[in-house]
Formats: C-alpha cells, sequence, structure tokens
C-alpha cells in the first residue's frame, strides 16, 4: 500500500506515553522548505491551531511542518514543540530578527483514555516527535496502529481499536501521491477488516462489522467525541488554491471509509502538503484540468487506503 513518505522529503516522526494513566501520542509530518499546504475542516466538533493561515487568500503559502495530536484541544500546545525546533533549525517565514515557523496542528480527542484525564501531550512531546522525524531517512517506513497520535485512537464509538495507517500511489506522470491518517472516528469502517473489541483485541473477526447492529445502537448514551485527522503529501506543482481543492477533494476517502463521516461528534480535517518537484501538464486548459482531477481523485483513494491500514494494522498486531 505504500506510505506517504513515498513522496520524497516528506518524514514522519511519533512519540507517545503509555502506562501510569497515558495513553495518548503526537505524530509531526515534516516536509522539505518550501512545502506549499492548506487544509479543509469539515467535522462539527474540529480541534485545530493555525488553520486559517492556510487559506489561499492569506500572506503565508508554505508549511513547516504538521501536527496530528491526542489530547483534544489541550494537545494542540505540542506544535508549540514542533514550532521551536523548527525555530532552533532557522525554518519559517522570515520576519526581522529570525523567523515565524508555521506550524498547523489538528487534535483527536483520547481524553483520560489511558486512565488520567489530565495525561495530555505536552510541547515537549511535540518536539520529540519533530526531532523523531528530523532523524529519519527519505522514504523512511512509517510507523502504524497504536503510536503517535494514534495511541489512544478508537472507532466505533470506543468499541474497537483505531490508529494510524498510510498509503500511497504513483501516477503515470510520475507525481507520487500519498496519505497518513489518524482514525479516531465516531463511524464503522465500510468493507473493512475488524479488529476485536477493545477488551479482548486480538487478530479479529473480519466479518464481525457485516453483522453488527447499526452505528448508533449503543447503549452506553450519547456520541462520544471523535476525529479522523488526515495529511495528503504529493510531489507536484500546485499553488495554495490548488492545494485546499486537493485536501476538499481527499475528503470523498473519508466518505468511502467510514460510516458515518463527518458528523457533528467529529472533528475530520484533511491537510494537503505539495513539495513541488513534478510539474503537472499545463499546456492547455483542458490538460490542466484533467491533471488536478486524476491528482485529486487519486489522494481520495489512498485517504481511503490509509484510513483502512490504520484501523487493520491494529487487527493484525492485535
Amino acid at each position: 500500500m505504500g506510505a506517504i513518505t513515498d513522496v520524497p522529503g516528506i518524514r514522519v516522526g511519533h512519540e507517545q506515553k503509555t502506562g501510569d494513566g497515558w495513553l495518548t501520542g503526537v505524530t509531526v509530518v515534516l516536509p522539505p522548505p518550501g512545502t506549499v499546504g492548506s487544509v479543509d475542516v469539515r467535522g462539527g466538533g474540529p480541534g485545530t491551531h493555525e488553520t486559517d493561515a492556510l487559506d489561499p487568500t492569506t500572506m503565508v503559502s508554505t508549511v513547516d511542518a504538521v501536527v496530528l495530536t491526542g489530547g483534544s484541544a489541550y494537545g494542540l500546545v505540542s506544535a508549540h514543540g514542533a514550532q521551536r525546533w523548527c525555530e532552533e533549525n532557522g525554518r519559517g517565514f522570515a520576519v526581522t530578527g529570525g523567523v515565524v515557523p508555521i506550524v498547523p496542528a489538528a487534535a483527536i480527542f483520547d481524553l483520560g483514555r489511558g486512565g488520567d484525564f489530565s495525561a495530555r501531550p505536552t510541547a515537549d512531546m511535540g518536539y520529540a516527535a519533530t526531532v523523531a522525524a528530523a532523524a529519519e531517512k527519505d522514504g523512511h517506513d512509517v510507523g502504524r496502529g497504536s503510536v503517535g497520535a494514534g495511541t489512544g485512537a478508537m472507532i466505533g464509538r470506543g468499541q474497537f481499536k483505531g490508529g494510524v495507517g498510510t498509503a500511497s500511489v504513483t501516477l503515470e506522470n510520475g507525481v507520487v501521491v500519498g496519505a497518513l491518517a489518524v482514525v479516531n472516528a465516531l463511524g464503522f469502517p465500510i468493507d473493512s477488516p475488524v479488529v476485536e473489541p477493545v477488551e479482548t483485541a486480538g487478530a479479529g473477526d473480519f466479518d464481525k462489522l457485516n453483522h453488527r447492529d447499526g452505528p448508533f445502537d449503543h447503549p452506553d448514551g450519547p456520541p462520544a467525541l471523535n476525529t479522523t485527522l488526515v495529511v495528503v503529501a504529493t510531489n507536484a506543482v500546485l499553488d495554495p488554491a490548488e492545494c485546499k481543492r486537493t485536501a476538499s477533494a481527499a475528503h470523498a476517502g473519508l466518505a468511502r471509509a467510514l460510516n458515518p463521516s463527518h458528523t457533528l461528534a467529529d472533528g475530520d480535517t484533511v491537510f494537503c502538503l505539495a513539495t513541488g518537484d513534478v510539474a503537472l501538464d499545463r499546456s492547455t486548459e483542458t490538460a490542466r484540468q484533467v491533471s488536478l482531477i486524476t491528482l485529486q481523485s487519486a489522494a481520495a483513494d489512498v485517504v481511503r487506503l490509509a484510513i483502512l491500514d490504520g484501523i487493520s494494522a491494529n487487527s493484525i498486531s492485535g
């Protein structure tokens, strides 16, 4: 299925804590300098940081790091650690006297899943995840399942383990499109392997989900707070508006993978990063449109695969 790191220059780092009340973590996607970025937030309960800076109409077009974190709104402080690493390494928007790193972030709700409601990601954990990403080699393997921001992730109203998944595709024109997902969804996966309930996590019964009751037939009251976070990356040349449209198109992958998706209780968010190494065919307006539609269709496909990968990673590993 590949990984988001099949896009040259993209690196991923995880930091997590478990035990003694902890079950949470941080994942940092570190792109090469000059990477263009945007975001599309569609969930009804998002927890985000610096996403307004990624609007195509704003002054800044590049992204220095993307932070995905547990801890709900509290965990967004982990972005400060990633920002500190970027400043130390001279990465950011140049201003008089230094740089201001552009580090957007988004969080899942995993508060209290390890037992201690106050055990949530810190700025130091964000810094450590960024250091881990920077230390990786180009094209490295990406940790999957219960790692980083996916450490405390669950799906299906807390009945099954979620986690981190990744996938990629290479198009005929040499464009690589990859995705990394943190799956902490209210919904259930569609046509996917299913893990055992959390109490008996194991190899998983792949038919179990096809015989379940509906996603709201759970006796324990109203929906929990949930979110699926995604970073899509490509080596194509895209401007901020095209990144925004790609992030929007990639949301289709969530709807294909999870039922329901984009609910009032989910904070579903998709970032798009474009490193700008491969030019698209823009020789005519038709060629430009076909190139973008093909790329954006691939983005939706790899998002679906990354989400299912994040779920099956726990099914396989137990």
